[in-house]
């Protein structure tokens, strides 16, 4: 039987045209598969940041103490500031929480500490291995000649300890053994901070990045202790913005129009941001708007900020100040 050839114009696709439809699709591909593959990562990591956080705060709550670990009578100062982030890890920390491969300052990368992390405005900076590489005002500000016997003395430079967690996190701790209740004469965020951790929640594979993969959390006072984990975003919403006003260009709603994932952090937040300051970068040295209001109004109060000594104020809403935003 002879066959009967198809009608012109019902043929295949010759070669060049497969040829240039996998091109198109390659190069659709190249562009679109990156920032899906980003979209997910960071959908996994804020997952895992938040459960991380979640199990963190759980943990510091069930603690009986989070003060005066480290101190002994037949201890030197000097053994003190070695030891105080691991004896808080090994006796207090771990009856809680379980932790394992507990490293001291020495050897941090043996618990997944990477030697260098890249700090959310770009930069890369040695990871740091106590309070004063952490932020070097942490043991400068306040003046200790303000201090009076009933006052809580400033923190010595104490060294950094690390450990990781059962599922896979990597955790350097710092901690300040002589961190202050909520109220004391002189009101620094760096004389209430009890216990700064900086996470990797996969250890050395990298990006080693803030914001990605790295993160922080910090815990505030030494009794009624509070747990708080910020994430802000790289720059400044506003450099002079008041607290309130009426056409919604104050702190709040600028961070409210930056997305529908951004606000504006409260008090003890912006203390683990100062705390963290050289992780974050970009910060003025001004005073920044927190979202704890003290009275309502454009005449009322609400609470700021230092970013340059750590110094924790007040000031009238219609005040411009700057304004960092974090994540929800």
């Amino acid at each position: 039987m002879e066959l009967t050839p198809p009608p012109k114009g019902l043929g295949g696709f010759t070669l060049a045209e497969v040829l240039i439809t996998l091109t198109i699709i390659g190069i659709v591909a190249a562009i679109t598969l990156p920032s899906l593959l980003v979209n997910v990562n960071d959908k996994a990591w804020n997952a895992q940041r938040k459960a991380l956080y979640a199990r963190m705060s759980q943990a510091i709550g069930e603690m009986d103490s989070i003060s005066g670990y480290g101190s002994s009578n037949n201890e030197t100062e000097q053994q003190i500031i070695d030891g105080a982030a691991e004896a808080f890890i090994i006796d207090g920390l771990s009856k809680v929480y379980r932790v394992q491969n507990i490293c001291n300052s020495n050897n941090l990368t043996a618990c997944g500490i990477p030697s260098s992390i890249i700090a959310l405005d770009g930069t890369t900076l040695s990871f740091p291995k106590s309070l004063k590489e952490l932020n070097p005002y942490f043991t400068e500000y306040p003046d200790p000649e303000d201090y009076s016997e009933d006052d809580y003395k400033l923190t010595t430079d104490i060294k950094a300890a690390a450990f990781e967690t059962v599922n896979g996190e990597s955790i350097a701790l710092f901690y300040n053994p002589n961190c202050g209740s909520k109220v004391d004469s002189y009101d620094y965020v760096q004389t209430k901070t009890c216990v700064n951790m900086i996470y990797d929640l996969n250890g050395l594979k990298g990006p080693n990045e803030v914001g990605k993969d790295v993160g922080f959390i910090t815990v505030l006072y030494r009794t009624n202790s509070i747990v708080v984990a910020p994430m802000p975003f790289s720059s400044d919403v506003s450099k002079s913005a008041p607290s309130y006003s009426e056409d919604e260009s104050d702190a709040g709603s600028l961070c409210a129009k930056q997305g529908d994932d951004s606000r504006l952090p409260d008090i003890d937040e912006l203390g683990s941001m100062y705390i963290n300051s050289s992780l974050i970068g970009n910060f003025v040295y001004d005073e920044y708007w927190s979202g704890s209001v003290i009275s309502s109004g454009a005449s009322g109060q609400a609470r700021t900020q230092s970013m340059f000594d750590g110094g924790r104020s007040s000031s009238t809403r219609y005040n411009p100040l700057c304004v960092r935003c974090i994540k929800r």
